[in-house]
């Protein structure tokens, strides 16, 4: 039984409540990545297009609704 199998298992016998929690740490730790992606992203230029555009339609007068 590989490694993922095992672990596979081993979600399927927690209880709700430790389930939960795993779910949450899961969730935390993309989100934790994500983050560390979009600074180094930022840092290195690769999202300055998204400045440009936001100014280039702020001076159109016609900015995006979120």
């Amino acid at each position: 039984m590989s490694k993922v199998e095992k672990i596979l298992c081993s979600i399927e016998s927690l209880s709700e409540e430790e389930y939960t929690r795993l779910r949450q740490w899961f969730s935390d730790r993309d989100w934790e990545k994500w983050d560390r992606q979009i600074e180094v992203d930022s840092e290195s230029g690769k999202l300055d297009f998204l400045i440009k555009e936001a100014l280039d339609e702020k001076a159109k007068g016609k900015p995006k609704e979120l």
